[in-house]
């Protein structure tokens, strides 16, 4: 991969961090993780804090929509701890929550640097967290549905990871350098979600008569939200046309061939169901989020001054 170029109207440089992949440990996973391959939550508060760094409009806004898929899947995958079918189960779907978990740290650290407190101050990635309310969040409705058992849980993750993976690669190349930062150190983890969640999906269809039922009930589930993860709109056709960003509809080819391929393998076919409305990108949710906030949010909410 080339090294991103800097984009004067973005953002600015970041000295000699890297933003390559091909440079860092390739087995890097929810359990393998390598700091100092790219961008760490810290190095752009740091940066912001300093004034080397604050995006656009543009930019912060496709920044805050990613953060918050990763920020409520997070949350959702959390609560597998302790009830997967498995102990080693438990370890991944945690890791690959804490995952998801850096990611949205990053993205909402770098979005918080275009927008501001009441004081003036920029907005930290816990102030966009915990003290926004449903309608400003912009994730997709797909993350924020509920687990279900666990083969729709896998069903939910064998769709977003294949989906993340082939977003953080394309946007290794952005021209905003730490949206490319942030995506070099993701797309090393997201490859080891997309490994995991395919693995289930082969083992749930071939295993027993149930296991296949509930994988074929998970994917009928959550297909009807995949459509909204290829729509464009303004915001990604700028920031795509400026090399800054990805063009969701540009990454749906290869998704339908990846997950073709493992369904394929599992003998199972893709979900011939309606699509949902969708609408989460601007602030349209499903009846779900409100739940998933409310867990997140009440204890910030009451202590606003607490440390997190």
């Amino acid at each position: 991969m080339s090294t991103a170029h800097t984009n004067p109207e973005t953002t600015t440089g970041h000295g000699d961090i890297s933003t390559g992949v091909a440079g860092g440990d390739s087995n890097a996973s929810a359990t393998r993780i390598t700091p100092g391959n790219a961008l760490r939550p810290e190095d752009i508060a740091l940066e912001v804090r300093t004034g080397l760094v604050k995006p656009s409009g543009d930019i912060a806004e496709y920044a805050l929509r990613l953060g918050d898929d990763a920020l409520i899947l997070a949350q959702r995958l959390g609560h597998w701890i302790s009830r997967a079918p498995e102990l080693e189960e438990d370890i991944a779907l945690g890791n690959i929550a804490l995952d998801q978990l850096g990611h949205a740290r990053s993205f909402l650290t770098y979005a918080g640097a275009a927008m501001t407190n009441d004081d003036g101050s920029a907005r930290s990635e816990d102030d966009l967290a915990y003290f926004r309310r449903e309608h400003e969040f912009r994730s997709v409705q797909l993350f924020e549905q509920p687990n279900g058992d666990f083969a729709a849980t896998i069903a939910r993750q064998f769709v977003v990871s294949i989906y993340q993976y082939l977003l953080y690669r394309r946007l290794t190349e952005s021209t905003d350098e730490t949206l490319a930062a942030i995506a070099a150190k993701a797309v090393k983890e997201v490859d080891y979600h997309r490994d995991h969640s395919a693995q289930w999906v082969l083992r749930l269809a071939g295993g027993t008569e149930e296991s296949r039922k509930r994988m074929v009930h998970g994917l009928r589930t959550m297909w009807p939200y995949v459509g909204e993860l290829f729509r464009d709109d303004d915001l990604t056709q700028r920031l795509a046309e400026a090399g800054a960003a990805v063009a969701p509809s540009s990454l749906k080819e290869d998704f339908d061939r990846l997950a073709g391929e493992i369904l394929s393998e599992a003998e199972l076919e893709v979900p011939d169901v309606p699509a949902a409305p969708g609408g989460g990108r601007h602030g349209k949710h499903s009846e779900h989020l409100g739940y998933i906030l409310a867990e997140m949010q009440v204890l910030a909410r009451e202590h606003p001054g607490a440390s997190w």
